[in-house]
């Protein structure tokens, strides 16, 4: 896995990422989304491109 991009402007605080996978996702003060690591290994891939895919306002992506 390449690279992980969050968008902050776009997060709604839902906290799907940070359910889905702590390791590489968690939540501001403000409950906005922060990226603790923006280049997971592949072992975390899968649970990181579900939990993109699963981001209700879209603010999460993965540059290959």
């Amino acid at each position: 896995m390449a690279r992980v991009i969050a968008d902050r402007e776009r997060c709604m605080a839902a906290g799907h990422c940070v359910f889905g996978v702590p390791e590489v996702f968690d939540q501001g003060e403000d409950g906005l989304v922060v990226l603790l690591e923006q280049a997971p290994g592949e072992e975390l891939a899968p649970a990181v491109r579900l939990a993109v895919s699963l981001c209700p306002s879209r603010a999460l992506s993965v540059v290959e």
